[in-house]
């Protein structure tokens, strides 16, 4: 058993990518982020659907065609595939956990 809050780091140099359950349809991968964001130039245009919620923190995203979205604890999307989207802003002072499916 684990648990979606062990083993972060204090200092977070950079985003976090863990994958936690893989199949050949479905990836569920956790997220840590502590005041990182996309790039200000390119987006992200993944070919499947992600859900994503966050589960401690806040962070913004931005869409290429759209509203921009705040989500903070408890809040979720569904981001169509090829959806143009990037992480515009996470809270700096503490981490944002993400959860995220790939489907």
């Amino acid at each position: 058993m684990k648990n979606i809050f062990d083993a972060i780091p204090e200092k977070l140099e950079s985003e976090i990518f863990e994958s936690l359950v893989e199949s050949r349809n479905v990836q569920i991968e956790r997220i840590i982020s502590k005041g990182q964001a996309s790039p200000d130039t390119g987006w992200y245009d993944q070919d499947k659907n992600e859900w994503v919620l966050v589960v401690k923190g806040e962070a913004v995203l931005a869409f290429a065609e759209g509203p921009t979205v705040t989500l903070k604890p408890g809040d979720y999307i569904n981001i169509a595939a090829h959806r143009k989207h990037k992480v515009k802003w996470t809270a700096p002072e503490a981490e944002t956990i993400w959860l995220a499916v790939h489907y």
